[in-house]
């Protein structure tokens, strides 16, 4: 049976407590930490060698996606009324609109160290331990805005010039591709600082604390990110229906991005399915 997604603003205070209750269950299990641990392994940037599967690279989209699916199915075992509902960042942009809410995600950290003291994944609940990442830090921090040096979200324009893009990728196939609509997205841009972070990469800036690095899955918004980028990906779809995920075949040997990044019909690390699969929802899922 198809289920819905639904923008997180509109969920009613019953649906807010089951999805609450369902992350802090998953959570408790043990099991939401091995997905922050899978985020970690595969986030590879693309000055390293190897296959690139999570970021920098056309897998990006369909990555996330299954990856998505894989928390919302664990989160349905416990609840199956609950799904991953999408924050629109485009339209709720300040710190007060949800999902920074105390029956939602709690706000921003308090200056001194930016620890989350609001909200059901505030440290001192005994709810929300971190437990993996890169500093034994144990609580999860916040910086919405980025208090000391403010950046603001992405916009409906920026999301736009991505959305304009008819071609899905190109080539090198990395941070640096200037065109295509994959990195438009995603949001590597060219020289150092916000100016290069763009919608996807600069929501995670704007948020700030783990929701900065490879352990983004501890904040349980990265879900919610998560799922509005997808949202985007299947209006791009809509918008140009000709279109496909791309490289279609593996690069040649020849050349620099050969074994590094996943064509349309190879396996998508790690899991047992190719990007051409994940490029429909449809039977799955779709958004209200």
């Amino acid at each position: 049976m198809v289920y819905t997604r639904k923008d997180v603003s509109t969920l009613t205070r019953s649906e807010r407590r089951r999805l609450i209750n369902a992350l802090l269950e998953v959570k408790r299990r043990g099991e939401y930490d091995e997905f922050v641990r899978t985020h970690i392994e595969y986030y590879k940037p693309d000055g390293e060698r190897g296959l690139r599967t999570a970021h920098m690279a056309p897998s990006f989209l369909p990555w996330h996606r299954r990856f998505l699916l894989d928390l919302e199915r664990a989160l349905r075992r416990v609840d199956d009324a609950v799904t991953i509902p999408y924050w629109d960042w485009t339209r709720d942009r300040t710190p007060k609109a949800a999902p920074w809410t105390d029956d939602l995600l709690g706000g921003t950290g308090r200056r001194s160290d930016r620890q989350v003291m609001t909200g059901p994944f505030a440290h001192r609940n005994g709810k929300w331990t971190i437990r993996v990442g890169f500093t034994d830090t144990p609580f999860l921090q916040r910086d919405l805005g980025r208090s000391q040096n403010p950046i603001a979200l992405p916009t409906a324009r920026d999301v736009a010039g991505a959305l304009a893009d008819p071609v899905y990728d190109t080539a090198p196939w990395n941070s640096t591709s200037a065109k295509g609509f994959r990195n438009k997205l995603e949001g590597w841009g060219p020289g150092r600082g916000a100016a290069s972070w763009r919608n996807h990469n600069r929501v995670h800036r704007w948020v700030g604390g783990q929701m900065v690095g490879g352990a983004s899955a501890n904040d349980p918004v990265f879900w919610m990110h998560h799922a509005f980028v997808d949202l985007l990906w299947s209006r791009w779809q809509q918008r140009h229906p000709n279109a496909r995920y791309l490289p279609a075949r593996p690069l040649a040997a020849g050349d620099a991005q050969h074994g590094r990044v996943v064509a349309r019909r190879e396996k998508l690390p790690p899991w047992d399915v190719t990007p051409e699969k994940l490029q429909d929802h449809s039977g799955i899922y779709r958004y209200a």
